[in-house]
């Protein structure tokens, strides 16, 4: 049996289920008294109170909170019994409401006064007083203050009854707390007013007073459903005293003022949290906005002189404004600077009260609005500051007990919303004609969203060429039972107040006055022009118009001061150099009090439009105009001549130094030469190889190096630049991720199979170094290392162990260094070459030849010699191929700094790629260089064929860098190896095409991929050509490779391709591809014994072999531009149509590559027959093996379904794999394979090189070689993992309806799948960035590097 005292299994739990029942909640209420129950039972809970009989809590611990949320789930009981509002009374009902009502207002008045503070002077608080449970009381009770208002509302008898038990109860609270307080009479502008002397700052003052806000709610209910006018004689509304009710309104709203004047700041966060609590959109419904309409009522209520002379008494400012130059002497006099700052703080915010008062009048019942028109304008003010997303912008409304904001239904009208990009969320824009009802001091904005928004508007208006100022905008008339509060602004005491301040402006120098002060009085002279202009336009012809703010603003000051007037002190200020933020508004006061001077002066009925009457003002403004222009036009022409003078000098020095800058011109094209081959292009076709090669001069390459911006050229001899790059595993192209290297130490990777299992991949951020800068700055980055994680281990973004480094500029992750060359080819390839280069034939022949010397003499080297006589004997039998040196040894032309470089990023691409310890010796290292060079361009081809793009179109200029510089990397580095090693290699690749007897075990032609073999044949074929002397150039060899390399894949598709028909197969070939291709395809069947199914059409086999032979093409093209630097043709550099004839041209094949086939038939037919004879072939054939078909398919991430909902069920219904069907906790989707994992438990944990990690950690390394992309399906949050210690969230594909991810599912709004992120996403990995994206995040946000990504 579980423990009952738990709410959850309780049977008090089962209270939402009876109480939100409105039948039974009637019922309940009506015979067993419910409200009063539940209500007693609360309060009996809450026994602490003080000798007022005030709630005191204890301290707030966690038990407290624990016992305090135990007793709260009465008051929810509370809120399910009001949730729905009777539509009907019965006398009854009416009875036992009022009864709940009075026990009601029997917990406020233990709340009215709680937690009573008092200002510290001279040292800090000691201990912070307790204030959370009040603020927490409070907030839970908001709801249920709401709603008994709501039930009032909606019965006038109840109202009236409500209205009159919740005064007394005022009555009896405020009894208590006026003894002892001594009455003082204020007087200014001959208006005295008896009050009572108090100080805030002195004496004890309480935030809560729930008591004085239901009042004001009711009040203003009174207004709204018109009972006030119906029934006044019901309504004690005589007897209501107004000071008493502002009384302690006004005192909470002074200590706001006082404490964001500093003057409480002895006591502590306590305070500062209490006012932040009050103003907040959680509790300032109930509290900051009824405290407000308080004010309102009172000041409707009684003289507003009398109402000015209390506050400024209440905010300690009476002093100021009620003696003649007290401002005066209050500056001359050497005053603490802390006080007049105090005092202009206090001054500054008794205006924006009075602003508030005046303003404010969007609650149904203050003014003539309804709750939509409230709603509206929240929205406006919020999408002033800057426009929001929706989330943000739901959290900044007041919810209503059903947790609604009334959003949905008025956000069209106000704004647009914008869809998200790629990134980001989608916003709701304000709608331009919105932005005239912008209220500068809105009363719920904080300071910092006032000053955003203020910037925000004058922003806009300076784009829309509009005047800057912020006029306050046109304001529903007020009810009738608020209609008097407009007198505050024309009473004696404000112009008093306005006038006194407008003086100390013009007189700048002699007060302590502030701008933002005479803002606030601008703003409230605006809004009585606004106000006096609304009674005028909609007067009737009996009545007068009582507003006259326009005449007492003319009238000079009275004897014996003689102060000049209102408009006169706005007049000068006009035109002070020192206010020339606030012209605008100057200006537009002035226009406005000339447009309703002239309103008044014509009669009543005909409203004269405004632009007549602002003849003086807008001449002034003309004569401004005017002065702008021309100092503009001055300024234009001076402009325009010091140019003038400049392009002369320029002119001048290039005629006296034209030599200088030839060379200059020179220096420009070649360092730019890279990108811009234009002028090599004239009309002759481009061939990238082969003793046709087109002849590119030779371009002189400078570069900068970022870290001691010494700039060099590019030189075999001079020191090494390098690019700094990334070296990384990877499964992307992978056909088959379930292949596993057993034994990396003796692992021979020279044959990459054509499923490309697992490939290493390049990647650079193109930034260039000095090899000796950047090897100080990577020791640097080592020590710095070293000395830190003595001091804390925790991981960094890169680790040094293995190399990693950031990039110095872009904080790029990168393990090593490509070092910058020239082209290669043209540096081995400096012999004479003769005119006849051998045919396929030939050449084969003279290849096989010299491998055979050359084996042959190895086999000598290895067997001990038994005398010299021996020997030579041997040396007679083997005929060596003319011209062929095999004795010789070329000499390394790079220097001592390139060929350092060419090994270190050699042997970390060995390192990465095989995962084995570093060793430059490893006759490996080569075929690892090759392979990544082959890998990174397959991979970017794929990229460009995925996206459309042309193959030769504009690279970015980081991807043209690494692939340049990694071609002639791989093409320099056997440089630096062992001669015997490479050509060892080249002889076992050739044989894998041109078989002898030596080489037994090879894989056969199904199993071997083309591009990797084609790229180690050519960067091999140099080891073995340096000691050929026989004239037979590079390029032939190239060439010759190439064609058999094509011939191979051509045959290699052939016999995968699958031979379903096709419905639009044509009987007869049409052209002589077709008929070509068919007479290959006869001879491959004979070959392969007629195992080769029977031949589909010519046009069909055409079809598969030129689609699958393309990718090998677009690859062939990009590897031989980079390696031979002939430039593309441009027709290949533009988008659109397939560039299969010009692609054959670059690469001098014939377009029909059956030709080749046929212009070498004595040569190919016995290859075809040795590579069809093959028993793997057979067994294909056969059907007992499978092989990869071409073209490959590119892999995607997984399909996503469109509707996230489905993604949550499949992760309900999977369970942990290992722990007997529990359910997982973090259920999270590999979107590479689409394996479900149980992430971040103990019982899916593994070990894996001798460390436990998590599932998803473990599965990375199965299928992704370390990297991972998995979306948490509970969290929707995409997770990127790179080997143990790098991981970072991303941002997911999946968004709502108002293009905003929920990370969490916090929110739970409905989530679609957003195909551009999940594209976004896809490449990412396509491009290999990951890791990347991965260190980018962890630089920016340290707390990613604190968490131990491994155990995910």
């Amino acid at each position: 049996m579980e423990d009952d005292h738990e709410r959850a299994v309780s049977v008090t739990a089962l209270s939402v289920q009876f109480f939100t029942a409105p039948t039974l909640a009637r019922m309940l209420i009506t015979e067993e008294n419910l409200m009063s129950i539940i209500i007693k039972t609360f309060m009996d809970h809450l026994r602490h109170r003080d000798a007022h009989g005030r709630f005191q809590f204890e301290r707030y611990t966690a038990l407290q909170a624990f016992k305090f949320r135990r007793v709260q789930s009465l008051i929810l009981d509370l809120k399910y019994v009001l949730i729905s509002k009777p539509t009907e009374w019965s006398d009854e009902l009416r009875q036992k409401f009022l009864e709940g009502f009075d026990a009601f207002l029997e917990l406020l008045k233990c709340m009215q006064g709680m937690d009573p503070i008092t200002r510290q002077v001279g040292q800090h608080i000691e201990m912070e007083p307790e204030w959370e449970a009040a603020f927490t009381l409070q907030m839970k009770l908001t709801h249920v203050i709401s709603m008994m208002q709501d039930w009032c509302a909606s019965d006038e008898k109840v109202l009236i009854e409500a209205y009159k038990k919740c005064l007394t109860v005022l009555m009896q609270c405020h009894g208590g707390y006026t003894d002892g307080e001594q009455p003082i009479t204020l007087s200014i502008c001959g208006h005295s007013v008896e009050t009572i002397r108090y100080c805030v700052s002195q004496e004890k003052v309480s935030i809560h007073l729930p008591v004085s806000r239901l009042l004001a709610g009711l009040h203003v209910l009174l207004s709204k459903s018109e009972v006030a006018y119906k029934f006044p004689e019901l309504l004690p509304l005589s007897e209501l005293s107004p000071p008493m009710l502002i009384e302690h309104p006004l005192r909470c709203l002074v200590l706001c003022a006082q404490v964001h004047a500093g003057m409480w700041r002895r006591n502590g966060f306590s305070l500062v949290n209490q006012i932040y609590y009050y103003h907040n959109v959680k509790c300032r419904r109930e509290m900051f906005d009824k405290d407000i309409v308080m004010l309102q009522t009172g000041v409707s209520m009684m003289d507003p002189n009398h109402f000015l002379m209390i506050m400024l008494s209440r905010f300690e400012l009476y002093q100021i404004f009620s003696t003649p130059d007290y401002g005066k002497r209050f500056s001359s006099e050497i005053t603490h600077k802390d006080v007049v700052q105090q005092n202009n703080t206090l001054i500054e915010e008794m205006l924006y009260l009075i602003i508030m008062l005046v303003g404010e009048r969007f609650s149904p019942g203050v003014g003539q609005v309804n709750a939509t028109d409230e709603i509206k304008r929240e929205i406006i003010h919020q999408l002033s500051i800057k426009p929001m997303a929706h989330s943000e912008l739901v959290k900044s409304l007041p919810e209503d007990e059903n947790k609604e904001t009334g959003m949905e239904s008025v956000i069209e009208a106000v704004a647009h919303f914008k869809k998200p990009g790629l990134t980001g969320r989608g916003m709701y824009e304000l709608k331009p004609e919105c932005a005239k009802e912008f209220n500068l001091y809105f009363y719920h904005f904080s300071r910092a969203e006032q000053s955003k928004a203020e910037e925000a508007q004058r922003k806009m208006k300076r784009q829309n060429r509009e005047d800057t100022a912020l006029p306050p905008p046109v304001l529903p008339p007020f009810c009738p039972l608020f209609a008097s509060l407009v007198n505050i602004l024309q009473s004696d005491v404000m112009l008093c107040i306005m006038g006194t301040i407008l003086q100390w402006a013009v007189e700048h120098n002699g007060y302590a006055w502030s701008e933002s002060m005479l803002q606030r009085v601008l703003h409230l002279i605006g809004m009585a022009l606004q106000e006096e202009k609304q009674h005028l336009e909609n007067v009737t012809e009996e009545h007068v118009v009582t507003f006259t703010f326009t005449q007492k603003i003319s009238k000079p000051g009275e004897a014996p001061k003689n102060s000049p007037s209102i408009l006169a002190m706005l007049e000068t200020l006009q035109n002070a150099p020192y206010l020339e933020v606030h012209k605008d508004m100057i200006r537009w006061i002035l226009k406005t009090f000339n447009a309703v001077k002239k309103m008044r002066e014509s009669s009543p009925t005909s409203p004269v439009t405004e632009t007549e009457g602002t003849i003086m003002e807008e001449s002034s403004r003309d004569k401004d105009k005017a002065e702008r222009k021309r100092k503009a036009e001055i300024a234009r022409l001076r402009r325009e001549k010091i140019m003038a003078q400049m392009s002369e000098m320029q002119r001048h020095f290039i005629d006296e130094n034209k030599e200088l800058f030839q060379q200059t011109l020179e220096l420009d094209a070649s360092t730019s030469a890279v990108l811009d081959n234009s002028p090599v292009v004239s009309d002759m076709t481009l061939t990238a190889l082969g003793p046709t090669q087109t002849q590119v001069p030779e371009q002189r390459q400078f570069v900068t190096c970022i870290l001691c911006q010494e700039e060099q050229e590019v030189k075999v001899e001079s020191r090494a630049m390098v690019l700094a790059a990334f070296v990384q595993r990877s499964t992307v192209l992978s056909k088959n991720r379930s292949k596993f290297i057993q034994d990396p130490e003796k692992y021979d990777p020279l044959f990459m199979h054509p499923d490309l299992s697992c490939g290493t991949h390049t990647s650079s951020c193109g930034h260039i170094m000095h090899a000796h800068c950047w090897q100080r700055y990577f020791d640097s980055v080592q020590a710095k290392e070293q000395r830190r994680q003595q001091r804390l281990r925790l991981h960094t973004s890169y680790d040094v162990e293995n190399g990693e480094f950031l990039c110095p500029l872009c904080e790029c992750l990168s393990n090593t260094v490509i070092p910058l060359l020239l082209p290669p080819r043209n540096i081995f390839n400096n012999r004479l070459n003769f005119s006849d280069q051998p045919n396929l034939t030939q050449w084969i022949r003279t290849i096989s030849q010299q491998i055979k010397a050359l084996q042959f003499l190895r086999k000598e080297e290895s067997t001990p010699n038994n005398g010299s006589t021996k020997n030579s004997e041997n040396m007679d039998e083997l005929q060596l191929p003319e011209g062929f040196r095999p004795d010789f040894h070329p000499k390394n032309p790079y220097s001592e700094s390139i060929k350092e470089m060419l090994t270190t990023f050699g042997t970390a691409t060995y390192k990465v790629g095989l995962k084995v310890h570093p060793n430059e010796e490893d006759p490996r290292v080569p075929i690892m260089c090759w392979g990544s060079c082959a890998y990174t361009i397959q991979s970017i081809e794929r990229i460009l064929s995925d996206e459309d793009k042309p193959l030769f179109g504009p690279l970015p200029c980081r991807l043209d860098d690494c692939l340049r510089s990694l071609t002639r990397f791989a093409a320099a580095h056997w440089t630096v190896a062992s001669l015997s090693v490479v050509q060892g290699h080249f002889c076992k690749l050739f044989a894998s095409l041109v078989p002898n007897d030596s080489h037994e075990e090879l894989p056969c032609i199904l199993d071997i991929d083309m591009f990797h073999l084609l790229v180690g044949l050519v960067l091999a074929f140099p080891a073995l050509q340096c000691q050929d002397f026989s004239g037979i150039s590079l390029g032939t060899g190239d060439l010759h490779i190439f064609h058999l390399v094509t011939m191979a894949h051509i045959i290699q598709i052939l016999l995968t391709s699958c031979t379903e028909e096709n419905g639009m197969d044509q009987e007869n070939p049409t052209c002589e591809e077709e008929s070509a291709v068919l007479a290959l395809y006869k001879t491959l069947h004979q070959y392969t014994g007629s195992a080769l199914k029977e031949m589909p059409s010519g046009w069909h086999l055409w079809r598969s072999v030129r689609a699958g032979v393309t990718p090998f093409l677009k690859c062939s093209a990009l590897f031989f531009h980079y390696l031979n630097g002939v430039p593309s043709p441009p027709d290949i550099q533009v988008p659109g149509t397939s560039h299969f004839e010009h692609l054959c041209n670059y690469l001098s094949l014939p377009n029909n590559l059956i030709c080749l086939f046929q212009e070498n038939s004595e040569i190919m037919n016995s290859l075809i027959e040795s590579w069809c004879h093959n028993s793997e072939v057979k067994r294909y054939l056969e059907g007992e093996r499978d092989a990869i078909r071409y073209p490959r398919e590119s892999n995607k991430l997984i399909n996503l379904p469109e509707d996230y909902s489905s993604l949550i069920n499949q992760a309900s219904n999977f369970s942990c794999p290992k722990s007997g069907g529990d359910k997982s906790r973090a259920p999270t989707l590999c979107l590479v394979c689409g394996s479900l994992l149980c992430s971040q438990s103990y019982c899916c944990q593994t070990e894996l090189e001798g460390e436990d990690v998590g599932a998803c950690t473990a599965h990375t390394y199965s299928c992704g070689s370390g990297v991972g992309i998995f979306l948490r399906v509970r969290e929707c949050q995409v997770l990127f993992l790179a080997g143990k210690t790098k991981g970072c969230f991303y941002s997911p594909p999946y968004l709502d309806d108002y293009g905003e991810t929920d990370q969490g599912l916090r929110r739970g709004n409905p989530l679609h799948l957003c195909k551009e992120r999940f594209k976004k996403i896809q490449k990412l990995w396509h491009q290999h960035s990951v890791t990347e994206e991965i260190g980018h995040a962890q630089e920016a946000n340290q707390t990613l590097v604190g968490i131990d990504w491994q155990h995910l």
